[in-house]
């Protein structure tokens, strides 16, 4: 990766505010996130990590600011123009939101259906290709949801958020309900796809070891804003009570160990 790409913005956040009736919950946010960068995001439980998410995503509207992804303007775009920079994202939600009554296949073929006119023959040997990207044997595409375990159904929701060759992928406390050696396998994956289809990750988790395991800088939310937004060793050093605690707290062994 060239020198312009790694400081390359794909999104783009500035002066974001965001508030249920009353309850503000973020006020002058500013975020960039790199192109071809794994960012981690994090904070203490009501910090809003996810509602940043479905903001950048359309799924929460802005009382204010702007959000640009990929040079566009997210509330001035018209709904055209709107629908194609959709197509460049994927998204992974904390509970994988599969339709359950669709098989994995078909939960895969969702996107496709609503953004292109395909054969089913073609969807159908696409949607085989994401499973198979994704670690999963080829015969679960007609498998339910329910016949699944929860790594698979994690990897399942994630070849569905792969389905329009996304170039940005959004992720939600992707090992949130896994086993340590089930989040371990999921976090080399996302680490692998990145770099194999060139994508940018915005990584929601309040997992140490994914934060120290893939991700190139970490984002701490806090005070309605970005406290810091860096690679782990210098967040690890940033004088905030929440981040030290969190850290190098006893929980922060991890990043503790990967600093050494």
């Amino acid at each position: 990766m060239d020198g312009n790409a790694i400081t390359d913005s794909v999104i783009r956040v500035r002066g974001l505010m965001t508030a249920f009736g009353t309850q503000v919950v973020h006020d002058g946010l500013d975020l960039d996130v790199r192109r071809g960068e794994i960012l981690g995001v994090v904070g203490g439980s009501g910090t809003g990590k996810s509602v940043l998410l479905k903001a950048i995503t359309g799924l929460v509207h802005p009382v204010a600011g702007t959000i640009e992804i990929d040079g566009v303007d997210q509330s001035d775009a018209d709904s055209g123009a709107a629908m194609r920079s959709k197509r460049d994202w994927g998204v992974l939600f904390q509970d994988g939101a599969l339709f359950t009554s669709l098989t994995v296949g078909q939960n895969i073929q969702v996107p496709m259906r609503e953004h292109f006119h395909l054969s089913q023959n073609l969807m159908d040997d696409l949607a085989l290709s994401k499973i198979a990207m994704v670690g999963l044997p080829l015969d679960a595409a007609s498998k339910f949801p329910s016949d699944l375990s929860g790594g698979m159904r994690k990897r399942a929701a994630l070849a569905r958020s792969l389905a329009l060759d996304p170039h940005i992928l959004f992720l939600d406390e992707p090992t949130a309900g896994l086993d340590p050696i089930g989040a371990h396998a999921f976090d080399q994956l996302i680490a692998e796809l990145k770099d194999s289809l060139d994508l940018t990750v915005f990584l929601v988790t309040h997992d140490l070891d994914t934060l120290v395991g893939v991700c190139d800088r970490i984002a701490v939310l806090g005070n309605k804003r970005i406290l810091i937004n860096a690679p782990l060793e210098d967040v690890a050093r940033f004088d905030h009570p929440w981040v030290q605690d969190y850290f190098n707290g006893p929980r922060g062994r991890a990043a503790g160990s990967a600093r050494a």
